[in-house]
């Protein structure tokens, strides 16, 4: 390809650091281990106070190697499980990742307790202009897998709801597993490290020049993420990448993101910020049953922000306000048995009473039950059950928790997650166009989509 040997500029960081864990320390293990539950188990108990064994945390003036098998850019979820699997099978693993430490999105997930996977994942549960290319990778890798790795590791953890998995007690255990298993192979894991350029001269080995110097690999893996929560250090390099070495994007937009109303449909409800309640959202086919939470700007929940990946400005969005009712026929029988009774009261009874009044004063004029014909009891049947959210946009990458489009899948191998283009080169995790629902999903596209790529690169 003409783009092969041309390099690829990228903004500098800040000094070197890294977290070592050379072929010596491949029977590492954590030490001082206290505290913790789980089934009988033959290794240390890992909590999140567990420390570091000095000798494998940060070794700030030792260079990286200059030549290794496989090089993975980004030490988050589905790099540093890349790295295990590759590692595990004897390659030579850096890993090298610009931000301050390991694994942020995974430290700061399930407010701080780790969605790690999902139970019931499915490929029926991600959105990708290919539905079919994530089932390879997620067959090989199942939720089962990981729950294994995370009892090995005598991590406590329990079911939330819905298949949903957090640890007991900290997202920290999830990301010192990780570490651990990867000191446990020889990978060698770099923070503080930005690339200035990366190279492909005459179609051979990939040479990446960085801030620890010039390496060159075999295998480069690009596990960098999307563009979601830059606060944290999300930026385009992977797309950036791609497009060098002639990979098709798809369009990009923040997925799993609360919604921001305007004009009207704002002033009706900025009042009501903190108010909750389950609803049905429902929008281009798609609907999910789930908590609603109104907000000074809009509305969120996991019902909003499931909805979210589905909506774009324009699409109707509605609303089933009391999912699992019989509507028609429970305002039937509010009518008989409760005739005096003003409609904001008896919707006052089902819904929190500020939203039901709210209801009632802008969308639905209350009167008493008595006075509602057949008719118009059909009427409020038919708003309760699909009332019109008018969205005007969403709070953007600043608050999303993924990013919806990316590397077009059309371009790699479903089952090894290679390049079709550039042999050696792959892309697994937020990066490729394949985005799960809420609820540890995409972090089990993470998990499986690094194995994948880890079984060959």
């Amino acid at each position: 390809m003409a783009t092969d040997s041309s390099a690829l500029a990228i903004c500098s960081g800040s000094a070197a650091g890294c977290w070592e864990a050379s072929a010596d320390r491949a029977a590492f293990r954590f030490r001082n281990a206290h505290g913790g539950h789980g089934p009988p188990c033959s290794r240390p108990v890992l909590t999140c106070d567990t420390p570091v064994r000095k000798g494998a945390g940060v070794t700030p003036d030792l260079p990286p190697p200059s030549d290794a098998d496989v090089v993975v850019l980004g030490a988050g979820a589905a790099g540093l499980m890349c790295a295990i699997t590759a590692g595990g099978r004897g390659r030579r693993v850096l890993v090298l990742d610009h931000a301050n430490k390991v694994g942020k999105k995974i430290l700061m997930s399930g407010g701080g307790r780790c969605n790690f996977t999902n139970t019931g994942t499915t490929p029926e549960n991600f959105l990708s202009a290919n539905p079919h290319f994530c089932k390879s990778a997620l067959a090989r890798y199942t939720p089962a897998d990981f729950i294994a790795m995370v009892e090995r590791h005598r991590i406590a953890w329990h079911e939330k709801e819905l298949g949903q998995l957090f640890c007991n007690d900290s997202s920290k255990q999830i990301v010192r597993m990780l570490l651990e298993e990867a000191a446990a192979v020889g990978a060698d894991v770099r923070t503080h490290c930005s690339i200035d350029a990366i190279e492909r001269p005459d179609e051979g080995r990939f040479r990446l020049h960085t801030r620890l110097g010039t390496i060159e690999c075999e295998s480069l893996v690009v596990a960098t993420g999307g563009l979601s929560i830059p606060s944290m250090g999300a930026t385009g390099f992977g797309y950036e990448l791609a497009r060098k070495f002639g990979h098709a994007l798809l369009p990009t937009r923040a997925g799993l993101v609360p919604l921001t109303l305007s004009g009207k449909h704002l002033d009706r409800l900025q009042d009501l910020s903190g108010v909750a309640f389950e609803v049905e959202a429902r929008c281009n086919g798609a609907s999910f049953r789930n908590s609603l939470l109104l907000t000074h700007r809009g509305v969120s929940g996991p019902a909003i922000l499931q909805i979210s990946s589905f909506w774009q400005p324009g699409d109707e969005l509605r609303l089933d306000l009391l999912p699992g009712h019989d509507l028609p026929g429970w305002l039937g029988a509010q009518q008989r048995d409760r005739p005096a009774a003003e409609l904001r009261t008896v919707l006052g009874d089902v819904l929190p009473r500020r939203f039901a009044q709210r209801l009632c004063e802008a969308w639905l004029p209350s009167r008493p039950m008595r006075q509602y014909t057949p008719t118009q009891l059909r009427q409020v049947a038919d708003l309760l059950g699909a009332w019109p959210l008018v969205a005007s946009g969403t709070e953007g990458y600043r608050t999303a928790e993924v990013t919806l489009g990316g590397v077009d899948t059309a371009g790699l191998s479903s089952s090894t997650m290679m390049s079709r283009h550039v042999p050696g080169l792959y892309f697994i995790g937020e990066v490729v166009d394949v985005t799960g629902w809420l609820g540890g999903y995409n972090f089990q596209w993470a998990w499986a989509s690094g194995h994948a790529a880890g079984l060959v690169a």
